[in-house]
């Protein structure tokens, strides 16, 4: 849990908070340098919070033999816990790092504004469906 809320509120505040402050800077080359340098930096607690998620969330999962409600429809936000905890991880140790740090540069360079807009997008996205999982899976624990 404790993952969880620095990870998926992280992702809040660079969404709600961070973004439309950044957004508001004049200089568009300024915004993706102060994006680059804060995201680089909040990278790493995600990094952290994700491997302490997968982490904790196996052992809960062997501890308690809960591997069977995989195979259940019900706990649907099971599967949407480990796809968003799959895209994350996929993001913040394979896609950034190899190649989407550069191509972030490069793309903001030729066309800083539409750049920013993608990113903010994106992040928009990411929140919708991860707070939508979290959601679905505050209300399946206590249904259950």
């Amino acid at each position: 849990m404790f993952g969880v809320v620095l990870w998926i509120g992280g992702v809040g505040f660079v969404t709600t908070v961070l973004l439309p402050a950044v957004r508001r800077m004049k200089d568009p080359a300024e915004r993706v340098a102060f994006f680059e340098a804060f995201e680089g930096r909040f990278a790493w607690q995600a990094r952290f919070t994700t491997l302490l998620v997968e982490a904790t969330g196996f052992y809960m999962a062997d501890a308690w033999d809960l591997w069977d409600r995989f195979a259940q429809p019900v706990f649907w936000w099971i599967h949407a816990m480990v796809a968003i905890w799959v895209v994350f991880t996929v993001m913040l140790f394979v896609a950034e790092p190899l190649f989407v740090h550069r191509w972030f540069l490069a793309r903001a360079r030729m066309k800083p504004i539409e750049t920013f807009r993608l990113i903010e997008r994106m992040h928009w996205f990411l929140l919708a469906v991860s707070l939508m999982t979290v959601l679905g899976a505050v209300a399946g624990i206590h249904a259950g």
